[in-house]
């Protein structure tokens, strides 16, 4: 019989006991008749009918329970299932699948990945809660009726003011992410491959990289300001009305080019981290591997910032709403004349709020990219392979 079930149609490989080219009992052997015992005359050949869904009537024998029932064995059209020795399995990805095997590895390795977030976040609320309390200047004072010239210098003073104070615990964050998402990409790494990591080991290896990586950050950041500078600044140096409507096209323009180019190089850090590629490599890698599923990755990244901003909300509203019950006298102060200035239970509960926050969207924003950049070596440079020889799965050449 034939060595491969399912492949070749009944009746058409010769019996177990009869080898191929040897005649079967219908056929002559010689001129005088049919061979052995066999009758000259034989019945019509049986005609037979595919089954259909009806029911057979009584007396009628059933067909085979094979019959009209589609093939599930391996072979049958169906490709076999991708290997998977860790989060995700070795093939082209989906987006269901990247925000899994971002929650899987958080599950898996909860507590490294814990560990790192938790400490990470605790560290940096300090620093900001510090920051806000004893270093920010207070806000300048508006007046609510002042016009012409008077209101203009008030508007960006405050607005001078509020660049100011939001730029230490930018740059805190900032510092934050960098380090989380250096360790995190190599958590995520060892996962794919279905390898145990600990937070020493993924550390040692995150280490040397991490200059690099706020080199990469910042150069973003320069360009980021550059492009935003360039699209409102002939705008308020036109002035008026015409330059107001000028600058507010040139930040939509802006806005724009900082989207395209926010997403070409969304994949630099992975690249920087696990290639141990340069910042101008890492930059033009994640071009490379962006190129031609700009719109595929932007909506994967858009759906990510939407869940984050989800999360934010839900966790955030309500230590929020707490901060500012427990807060009397800054919350008495804001519904009566509008100052923002609270005190330290307000500072404390937000900052637990938000150490909450980056505890779970830390992960969920560095397993999402480094995914993503795993997704894309997949679908360009077949490295799902290296991957399962990396691994050592069965079936490939390790020697390779």
């Amino acid at each position: 019989m034939n060595d491969t079930p399912g492949w070749a149609s009944p009746g058409s490989a010769p019996s177990d006991d009869q080898e191929a080219g040897v005649p079967r009992p219908s056929e002559p052997v010689d001129g005088n008749g049919p061979a052995g015992n066999w009758s000259p005359t034989q019945p019509p050949a049986g005609q037979w009918s595919p089954p259909t869904g009806s029911a057979p009537g009584p007396g009628t024998p059933r067909p085979h329970p094979g019959w009209g029932v589609p093939p599930q064995g391996p072979g049958w059209g169906r490709p076999p299932a991708a290997a998977k020795p860790g989060i995700i399995p070795l093939r082209p990805l989906g987006v269901g699948e990247i925000l899994d095997g971002a929650v899987s590895t958080m599950r898996a390795h909860w507590r490294t990945v814990l560990g790192i977030t938790l400490a990470v976040s605790v560290v940096a609320q300090t620093a900001i809660l510090l920051v806000q309390r004893y270093l920010l200047p207070e806000p300048p004072s508006i007046d609510r009726n002042a016009t012409g010239s008077e209101a203009l210098r008030q508007a960006t003073d405050s607005l001078r003011s509020s660049l100011l104070s939001s730029a230490p615990p930018l740059l805190i964050s900032m510092l934050a992410t960098i380090f989380t998402t250096a360790v995190l990409t190599v958590v995520i790494s060892r996962s794919v491959l279905g390898r145990p990591v600990t937070l020493a080991g993924a550390w040692a290896e995150a280490r040397p990289r991490l200059f690099p990586l706020l080199g990469l950050t910042l150069l973003l950041a320069v360009m980021a300001a550059a492009i935003m500078t360039a699209g409102i600044l002939p705008g308020f140096l036109i002035g008026d009305t015409a330059g107001v409507g000028l600058a507010f096209i040139g930040l939509l323009a802006a806005g724009g080019v900082f989207l395209w180019l926010l997403v070409r190089f969304c994949l630099a850090s992975p690249a920087l981290m696990l290639e141990r590629q340069s910042i101008t490599a890492s930059m033009r890698r994640s071009a490379k591997l962006v190129r031609g599923a700009w719109w595929r990755t932007f909506g994967i990244l858009a759906l990510t910032w939407l869940l984050t901003i989800i999360v934010m909300v839900v966790i955030g509203l309500p230590f929020g709403i707490i901060a500012m019950v427990v807060d009397d006298g800054g919350l008495s102060s804001f519904l009566t004349d509008g100052a923002t200035s609270f005190g330290w239970p307000f500072l404390i509960v937000s900052a637990i709020g938000d150490v909450v926050i980056a505890t779970i969207t830390y992960p969920l924003s560095a397993g999402v990219m480094a995914l993503l950049y795993v997704d894309q070596r997949i679908r360009r440079e077949a490295l799902d392979l290296d991957l399962a020889r990396a691994a050592g799965l069965p079936g490939y050449d390790n020697g390779s």
